[in-house]
């Protein structure tokens, strides 16, 4: 990493005046920590005693005799308190809150996991908290909000462009440059601008971190693959980065939402649709049109539904380090099915993304051959987006008396 946080001419820090110096604190804040041991124990203390690490990986014996391919073993990311990888991150950065002596948090969310995950980190540090989400994400993620509203955080519904992860990234920004003295803007992925990208995934680093270790006591050898969804890119670098160095294949996979040649899709470095620009702090590569302005994004998965990705990796995308595929919302929804049949596990339709990938690739793959996918979510959240991709009259005329209930 270069200074100001580049990568390889990705990331950067492009801020207006008035936030310099309250990200040249959480620059100082971080290095500081980051270069502390006690800072790393303390923060490994509190993940295990309060959101269940190290999350065991389990190996999927079922789905390995479907395909009769590889080998395929599971992180499970599921199993940490709130449902999702996204506490790596909060409590990590609450603890830096707390080292810079201030007392509320706002935060971003599109599935509503890193709300959920932001507000409980509120609660247990005694913070205020207010969370930015889409009013299309709202609506497809009710359970969450419910959730975020019961651990006493404000869920501020954005109405404004698209109503959508991009458009909550925005409206917490805005509140941030006119509350900077008392609030830290806890984002939820690797990007925004330094020191976002590298902050996000040390914290999630620990995925990794853990996964190697029980795969070389498992099986005596490193994967051969690894998948893991992509949106913003925390999961996916918080499993990667234990592996960078090691002859492992690592493949991000995007959301293809209804084909990459239809232009409804959130994939960015899987297809030619997106390109190299500044927004909201950073360089990446955005779906934008030529004059620079954002294009709408699809995605069944409310939290990939987004235009950029983590400059980190581009930065992999550019020099070839990880291989980047596109999963369409049908192929994530017959893999979410085929997974809870098989394994009676309930990926988040985030993490399914990384399932579907793995059954185009493992049955080609060898007997001897061991995958590794990080399943970042658990899929609680999505049952009223899932139930309406299976099409259950019972339980779409449910949905449909629900939603009338909760607008009401």
């Amino acid at each position: 990493m270069k200074d100001r946080g580049y990568y390889e001419g990705f990331g950067g820090a492009y801020l207006p005046e008035i936030l310099v110096a309250t990200f040249d604190e959480l620059v100082e804040t971080f290095q500081k920590a980051k270069d502390d041991p006690v800072f790393w124990q303390e923060y490994v203390d509190i993940m295990s005693t309060y959101s269940c690490r190290p999350t065991p990986i389990t190996f999927a014996e079922n789905l390995t005799r479907h395909f009769g391919g590889a080998r395929i073993y599971i992180k499970r990311e599921d199993l940490n308190h709130t449902g999702a990888h996204k506490a790596n991150n909060v409590m990590g950065q609450g603890l830096l809150v707390k080292r810079m002596g201030k007392s509320r948090v706002i935060a971003e969310t599109g599935a509503g996991q890193h709300g959920v995950a932001t507000a409980t980190m509120a609660a247990k540090f005694g913070f205020k908290c207010t969370i930015y989400m889409g009013e299309v994400d709202v609506r497809r993620q009710r359970p969450n909000v419910f959730w975020m509203e019961r651990l006493g955080a404000e869920v501020v519904t954005v109405r404004e462009g698209t109503r959508i992860l991009k458009d909550a990234i925005n409206e917490a920004f805005r509140d941030w440059v006119t509350n900077m003295d008392t609030t830290h803007y806890v984002l939820g992925t690797a990007c925004g601008p330094h020191p976002f990208p590298e902050m996000v995934s040390f914290f999630q680093s620990i995925i990794g971190k853990e996964a190697r270790k029980q795969i070389l006591e498992r099986e005596g050898r490193l994967p051969d693959r690894i998948y893991a969804c992509v949106g913003g890119g925390s999961n996916a670098l918080g499993i990667f980065k234990a592996f960078l160095n090691d002859p492992v294949e690592l493949v991000g996979v995007e959301a293809g939402g209804k084909g990459l040649a239809t232009g409804k899709h959130a994939s960015r470095l899987s297809s030619k649709d997106a390109s190299i620009g500044v927004a909201q702090g950073y360089k990446t590569y955005f779906l934008q049109d030529n004059d620079g302005q954002m294009k709408e994004t699809h995605s069944v998965a409310a939290g990939l539904d987004y235009v950029g990705v983590s400059p980190i990796l581009a930065q992999y995308a550019e020099n070839g380090r990880i291989r980047f595929e596109a999963a369409t919302d049908r192929e994530v929804v017959d893999a979410l099915s085929l997974t809870i049949k098989k394994e009676g596990l309930i990926p988040a339709l985030e993490s399914a993304h990384a399932f579907a990938q793995v059954f185009k690739e493992a049955p080609a793959m060898s007997k001897e051959d061991i995958i590794l996918i990080n399943q970042s979510g658990r899929g609680d959240k999505d049952i009223f987006t899932v139930a309406d991709a299976f099409a259950d009259p019972k339980w779409q005329e449910f949905i449909k008396e629900k939603a009338q209930e909760y607008h009401a």
